[in-house]
């Protein structure tokens, strides 16, 4: 790759990762000219890559991390547990499970062995990008089927770090664009229906009650007021205090069940395999579509990181970070799904937490995961978060879906918009959309058609990455033509 190919392709995915920390309520990453930045950042930061900060500094930063990604790493198992209507019990060990994976992945993403790992203060939990698949691989083989797909899916994103080079031809910013766009609006439709109060509610008649999207509507609105804090401090624990308040809320309105659980003490013993596992083609397809998408995210979001971190965004040093980076991506997804959980990406949260306080250094990375995994060791965490009212959760996860959909439009619209960008992107939504508004347009389909295209973003993924492929195909050879 020539160096001006590189200097693009690092601008491109620049970009990418600062679309997505906006929508995470970060601060603004852009990219500026490779030695100027390098400088600058380095000059802004109190501790660099390789510092080992004092214990107490250490800590401190350490626990601002945990503030920005503790939600983010649990909603997906709460999420996930609900639509597929698992039992306190099994909902409570998926979130201790979710933060022990995190806490494990993210030290061998900070650490770095070998070729895994990019060597930056990243920390990794699972993307809602995979919420939807996984949830129709539940539906039709339980947790079997899930952690089976995750396991043989992250093949996928592994294989992708070593040819990334080649990848990123395919894998455009327009179409990274769409597919957020897709899983943002393929999600609301989960967020919204946790704001009716669930399915629970929609058996025993309750759905849309004014006391659930009462509920729903107050954690919204602290979300928002404490988000535009001028306090940064409040702004970033802005959904955990959100959620904290409707939680006590939803607890003087009798809406939490303290009498499903049984106890509240002792360890959660990571088990590999406690709950089976299944291979399922369809769903291995499915997920490893997502897979693919993520691990361009994940260039993204090392660059950001690096950029920040004050390390090089390009040539050999920046190459073999982003591949160990994506490479941790899929051996970390297939060690969580060996300890039932669920897929983990690295979060572009933390990015803007290191701008925030100046600590680059990834040895607080293991404090992070040394937090993580102390969490999900004891079950009284995952407990109390699995009693969390469907329109507690709904209301904060229908503000995160609609960022996610937000930093889509974000990346689409940070593109030229030509002839052909308008119809990858009819053709992407068109295809996507359809299967969510009208999933029975499947139903005559043989079922690994359906398993495979249920998800809109599966099936608008796929309608993407061909559309670009096949348009591109055609102008090349109008113009050689001509």
């Amino acid at each position: 790759m020539s160096e001006h190919d590189q200097h693009e392709t690092t601008k491109v995915a620049a970009a990418i990762a600062k679309e997505v920390n906006k929508s995470q309520g970060q601060v603004d990453v852009s990219y500026h000219e490779p030695n100027a930045t390098e400088n600058e950042m380095k000059s802004e930061l109190i501790y660099g890559l390789n510092d080992r900060p004092p214990l107490k500094d250490a800590l401190f930063a350490a626990i601002q991390h945990l503030l920005a990604i503790f939600v983010a790493i649990i909603t997906p198992p709460l999420i996930i547990a609900g639509a597929l209507n698992f039992d306190i019990e099994t909902t409570s060990f998926l979130v201790s499970m979710s933060l022990f994976a995190s806490g494990i992945s993210t030290f061998i993403q900070c650490r770095r062995f070998g070729p895994i790992g990019c060597g930056l203060l990243c920390i990794q939990g699972t993307s809602f990008s995979f919420i939807a698949p996984i949830i129709a691989a539940g539906a039709t083989g339980g947790l079997s089927m899930i952690f089976g797909a995750v396991v043989a899916g992250s093949v996928v994103e592994m294989a992708v770090s070593r040819v990334l080079r080649f990848t990123r031809k395919i894998i455009t910013p327009l179409v990274s664009g769409i597919v957020v766009t897709l899983i943002g609006l393929s999600l609301i439709k989960v967020g919204i229906t946790a704001c009716g109060g669930g399915f629970g509610a929609m058996s025993n008649g309750t759905f849309g009650s004014m006391e659930n999207l009462g509920l729903a509507a107050l954690v919204i609105i602290s979300i928002l007021f404490f988000n535009r804090s001028s306090n940064r401090y409040l702004r970033m624990s802005s959904i955990v205090i959100g959620l904290l308040i409707g939680y006590v809320v939803a607890i003087f309105l009798d809406r939490v069940d303290f009498s499903q659980v049984q106890s509240y003490g002792g360890f959660n013993i990571p088990m590999p395999f406690k709950y089976g596992i299944d291979f399922d083609i369809s769903s291995i397809i499915a997920l490893g579509i997502v897979y693919l998408i993520t691990a361009i995210e994940a260039y993204g979001d090392v660059t950001a990181n690096s950029l920040i971190s004050g390390e090089p965004v390009q040539g050999p040093v920046f190459l073999k970070r982003a591949s160990g980076g994506i490479l941790a991506d899929g051996f970390n997804s297939m060690l969580a799904g060996l300890l039932n959980s669920f897929p983990n990406s690295v979060f572009a949260q933390n990015n803007g937490m290191i701008q925030l306080t100046g600590v680059a250094s990834r040895y607080v990375g293991y404090y992070i995961a040394g937090f993580l995994i102390l969490l999900g060791v004891f079950p009284a965490i995952g407990i109390i978060f699995s009693l969390i009212p469907d329109p507690v959760l709904g209301g904060a996860t229908l503000l995160m879906f609609g960022t996610v959909a937000a930093s889509g439009i974000r990346i689409i619209a940070s593109q030229h918009i030509n002839r052909k960008a308008v119809l990858v992107m009819a053709i992407s939504f068109s295809f996507g959309l359809s299967v969510e508004l009208v999933p029975d347009i499947l139903s005559q389909c043989p079922q690994v058609i359906k398993n495979i295209f249920s998800s809109g973003i599966t099936t608008g993924g796929v309608a993407a990455i061909l559309s670009n492929i096949l348009i591109q195909i055609k102008e090349d050879k109008a113009t050689e033509a001509e």
